[in-house]
């Protein structure tokens, strides 16, 4: 027979979970916040350090490389040293990271401190990720893009928080993007608290659950596969509009810093919506079927307004509703696909998206160097760069109707097994 809880015990349980929800959605209010500030950072750094758009697409990939190093060793270290504590490592590293990248003094130096602080992000990743599904069993897709939501909230914020910041003075000099990352990073410092004060789900039970689904087990599943490939198409999309939009519209329609930075809070505003609002849709059509109309719907947006130029500048923001939904709803897919072995279906498959990000921000930056050498001659200077940039953020668009068409083929073979999600 079930124990019924006690008064004591139920409130016992709702302040832990309430501490539970504030480590969560804290952690992901940080991610949004240290992975979207880059965007109007990225153009002081390359001035200041003289770097071409090849470097800033080798930079963006070490980082991503850092991304996937800690995915690979995140599920083990938190079977080793629990939940809580990988969390609070994650949040450490990425507090450390913002004041070597204050102090970098040249590319080396600046590419070791992103590196450090995406180290931090890739356990925060996983750790939350892993934390949320062992939480959220009911109305998963809910839940999961409610988390996310908060990614999105700190999103849409960011850009506009940064611009603004690098232009204060304070201490005699301007506060640049070295104070403005050191400002920004040291937030990550708050999740710490309920963290510490936090019970978190039973570790060992968690452990049991994933020796069901060992890990060449799930290597063998073209299903797993199939969703890999989905979230890295959608991820590489999602993750580069905060790299690049800002470089892209003042470099290719001349605007001002702080236009640029504010249509990329627009995308992020139209972001977070869309996990606020679409997450009980996916619940209700279903994630798979949901993931390949969103990822379908971002494309689109994108190819439209790259083609129209200028006047369509708004559907680039407007292309942030389709592809929010995408992560949470994949990683909602996961926790009902493998309820077994969550832990492992989600270290493998963000593992491997990892390497698609590692891939993805390089092609990005070669494409568009390419493509403006390979018009240099014929097209002068200024249309060259304006082509360049063109084809680096089709290859964004791209990479979300990808998203999509990947989506159809998992949707059809999960359909024909009769396993939809």
């Amino acid at each position: 027979m079930q124990h019924a809880q006690t008064p004591s015990e139920k409130r016992s349980f709702s302040f832990n979970y309430a501490l539970l929800l504030a480590v969560v959605f804290g952690g992901f209010l940080v991610f949004g916040f240290s992975e979207n500030v880059k965007g109007p950072a990225i153009p002081r750094m390359q001035a200041e350090f003289g770097l071409d758009e090849f470097q800033l697409g080798l930079l963006l990939s070490l980082n991503s490389l850092g991304y996937l190093i800690a995915c690979s060793f995140t599920g083990l270290l938190t079977r080793k040293i629990g939940i809580k504590w990988t969390g609070i490592a994650a949040f450490g590293s990425m507090f450390i990271s913002g004041i070597l990248m204050y102090l970098s003094v040249n590319y080396a130096t600046l590419s070791a401190s992103y590196f450090l602080m995406y180290i931090g992000n890739g356990m925060l990743e996983i750790g939350l990720a892993i934390m949320a599904a062992r939480i959220f069993t009911r109305n998963t897709g809910t839940m999961m893009n409610l988390s996310h939501f908060f990614y999105g909230l700190s999103s849409t914020v960011a850009p506009i928080i940064a611009a603004s910041m690098m232009g204060w003075h304070l201490f005699g000099g301007e506060f640049g993007w070295r104070g403005m990352y050191l400002a920004m990073l040291a937030l990550s410092l708050l999740p710490i608290i309920p963290s510490l004060l936090g019970r978190f789900p039973d570790e060992q039970r968690a452990q049991e659950s994933t020796e069901h689904l060992p890990m060449r087990k799930i290597a063998k599943d073209p299903i797993a596969w199939l969703i890999v490939l989905v979230l890295s198409c959608g991820v590489v999309s999602e993750m580069a509009v905060g790299s690049w939009l800002v470089n892209y519209l003042e470099k290719a329609y001349g605007w001002t810093n702080e236009s640029a930075s504010g249509m990329l809070s627009l995308f992020f505003l139209f972001f977070m919506l869309s996990r606020l609002f679409l997450g009980p849709v996916t619940d209700r059509i279903g994630y798979t079927l949901s993931v390949l109309i969103f990822s379908a719907f971002s494309g689109v947006c994108s190819l439209v307004a790259i083609g129209v130029g200028e006047g369509g500048a708004i559907l680039f923001a407007l292309a942030g509703v389709g592809i929010a939904p995408i992560y949470p709803t994949v990683m909602a897919v996961l926790a009902k696909r493998y309820p077994q072995g969550t832990d492992t279906a989600i270290t493998f498959t963000v593992t491997l998206m990892g390497v698609g990000s590692v891939v993805g921000n390089l092609l990005i930056g070669a494409i568009i160097d390419w493509t403006r050498a390979l018009f240099s001659s014929g097209e002068g200077a200024e249309q060259s760069r304006i082509l360049g940039l063109q084809a680096g953020y089709g290859f964004i668009a791209i990479m979300a109707l990808l998203c999509s068409a990947f989506c159809v083929i998992l949707y059809r073979k999960l359909k024909a097994r009769n396993e939809l999600v």
